[in-house]
């Protein structure tokens, strides 16, 4: 984990931010830095195609910002928190409003882990 003296890489930083830039991707990281997701309420809050969301999903593994843990035959995704640039991501996500919301949705609607 980065403390908070150290310089961050420029190349690691414009990809996080890129990455971030996404305001799906954006969404995403911001419900997932207090609960763990899997793809199929991803896809009903979206209302988008199971493979985009996986794309989505892919990208942030591939750098370390997001993880997952199987659970039975589904992979739930969470925030790396171990990620040397969480405190980064963490002052962005800490600006924005609640996304918690969305989860209630689904929740109301009976959709929330569907997949279970």
């Amino acid at each position: 984990m980065l403390k908070t003296n150290e310089v961050m890489d420029v190349e690691k930083v414009a990809m996080t931010l890129k990455l971030l830039g996404d305001k799906t991707r954006l969404i995403m990281v911001k419900l997932l830095d207090s609960h763990d997701c899997c793809v199929c309420e991803f896809v009903e809050i979206f209302k988008t195609s199971q493979p985009s969301i996986s794309q989505h999903l892919r990208k942030l593994r591939d750098v370390g910002l997001v993880k997952e843990e199987r659970r039975g035959q589904w992979i739930f995704y969470s925030l790396n928190k171990d990620n040397s640039y969480y405190c980064f991501v963490q002052q962005v996500l800490g600006q924005l409003p609640s996304q918690d919301h969305k989860l209630k949705e689904l929740e109301e609607q009976g959709t929330r882990i569907t997949c279970c």
